[in-house]
Parts: structure tokens; C-alpha cells; sequence
């Protein structure tokens, strides 16, 4: 079986938040054949997913949690070549959010272990089905050699026009929005002149469309701090299915269901 490396501890942010997981929710039924009938302009613009399961996943099999999520890494290939086959043009991946420091350093370890690991494989894939990668959060905490790597990522696909790919690592909706404050600030933007615009332009997403749908696996029924702004209007997709075991069937499931739904913002 194969084990995380722990070459050594990655160093932790010293506010980051303290674990917290809930409960159970249904999933969204549908039939996937169908979603070929669905027009562009049905589609959502942009689909944000918390990536969640992959540990229960791996527990079910017998399986180490390093294999969990290494399957799960499986998933979002997938998932972006299901998302480029359906023409969705961006796409926002809940990968390691400031909560997961909590966790044990093995799995910490694992975890970004499996990012350098994706980075060095897939960046060169990417770049050929034009796929560009941003990866949101905090990325100034994170170790020397993951930022170089993200960077050399981020810079090699950056001509990428089919895909707009978001990677949160190290993200936290709130830490968001705190960052994006201190910029406002430091800009000196008189109180007065602050409105949905100037935060909206200080945040991660800085000129991005919202996310028209969250879709969020495992079964638990919650946002866990992601994307808060941004969702304020997205179609929430809450779905039973372990996200190793997510495919294009369930992706179109979700896609089925935001398509039914009368979105009114208020009117």
C-alpha cells in the first residue's frame, strides 16, 4: 500500500481555524443520459465543488486515507474532462482548506505530497487541452518549494482558454474577506467609496464570474467556509456519492438540477 512520505512537518499557520464536520444529506437524482439535451445557455458559468469523502471512501475499502485521497485526485481528473466536455468554462476545486491544518501531520504531509505530485504530472496535460490553473488562498504560508511549483504551474497554462481551473489550497472563506479588508485598506479607499464592487475586486476571484452552482459530495449539507461571498446566490447540489466515486454520471445529475431551477435573486 502505498504511505504519505513525512520527510518532514510543514509548518502550520498559527490562526489557522480548529477542525469541525456535521451530518448527513440526500443527493440529487437524475437522469445523466439526459444532460446531453441541455442547452449553453442552461449551463452554469461557473461550478464550485467541495471535494469531500475521500476518507470514508478509503476507510470502506480498508484502505490507508493517503489512498483516499489519492483516488480522489482520480476524481478531478474527471471532473475537468467532464467539465471541458460539457463546455463549462470555469470550474473552483475545494482541495485544502485552512481548517485541514488540524489534521495529523502524515496526512498533511500526504496531502501535499499528492499536490506536487499533480503539479509535476498533469501541468503539461493541462496546457494541451487549455486549461488554465489560479489557485486561491493564502499561498504566502505555504512552503517554499509548493509556491515555486504553483507558480511555474500557473505560469505555463496561463494562455489556457477552454478552462478557467480555481484550486483553494490554504483557503478559508473568511480569511478571504479579511484579506480582501486589509486591501481595501491599505489602499486607503475612503469608507464612503466601499461598496459590493470594491470587495468583490479585493477578493481571490478578482474579476471572475460568482459561482452559479456549489455542488458538494460525501453527503453533508453545508458551505464549511467556502467561497462566502461568492456563493450568495449559487444553487446549492448536495449529493450522497464519495467524491472517488464521483463521474460524469453524478456530474450530470447536478448539472440536470440546476437546469430545472427558476433562479429569481430576489425578484
Amino acid at each position: 500500500m502505498a504511505q504519505a512520505p513525512l520527510d518532514r512537518p510543514i509548518p502550520r499557520p498559527t490562526d489557522a481555524p480548529p477542525l469541525a464536520h456535521g451530518a448527513a444529506g440526500p443527493v440529487a437524482d437524475a437522469d445523466a443520459a439526459a444532460a446531453d439535451l441541455l442547452q449553453p445557455e442552461e449551463l452554469p458559468r461557473h461550478i464550485a465543488i467541495t471535494m469531500d469523502g475521500n476518507r470514508r471512501w478509503a476507510r470502506a475499502r480498508g484502505l490507508t486515507e493517503f489512498e483516499g485521497h489519492a483516488a480522489g485526485v482520480e476524481s478531478v481528473r474527471r471532473a475537468l474532462e467532464h467539465a471541458v466536455r460539457r463546455g463549462v468554462p470555469m470550474l473552483t476545486l475545494y482541495a485544502f482548506s485552512r481548517e485541514n491544518w488540524a489534521r495529523s501531520d502524515e496526512e498533511v504531509n500526504g496531502l501535499f505530497d499528492l499536490l506536487g505530485r499533480a503539479i509535476a504530472n498533469e501541468t503539461d496535460e493541462l496546457r494541451a487541452q487549455g486549461v488554465r490553473v489560479q489557485v486561491l488562498g493564502r499561498l504566502d504560508e505555504l512552503p517554499g518549494d509548493t509556491r515555486a511549483s504553483i507558480d511555474e504551474a500557473v505560469g505555463r497554462t496561463a494562455a489556457g482558454s477552454r478552462l478557467h481551473l480555481n484550486i483553494a489550497w490554504n483557503y478559508g472563506g473568511r480569511t478571504e474577506i479579511v484579506d480582501a479588508v486589509r486591501r481595501i485598506v491599505a489602499a486607503g479607499t475612503p469608507p464612503g467609496s466601499v461598496d459590493e464592487r470594491t470587495v468583490s475586486d479585493a477578493l481571490y476571484t478578482a474579476g471572475q464570474p460568482d459561482p452559479d452552482l456549489l455542488i458538494r459530495t460525501g453527503g453533508e449539507q453545508r458551505i464549511s467556509n467556502f467561497l462566502l461571498w461568492q456563493c450568495a446566490y449559487a444553487e446549492l447540489v448536495f449529493t450522497d456519492c464519495l467524491w472517488p466515486d464521483f463521474g460524469p454520471d453524478q456530474f450530470d445529475a447536478a448539472l440536470l438540477e440546476f437546469a430545472r431551477r427558476t433562479r429569481r435573486f430576489g425578484r
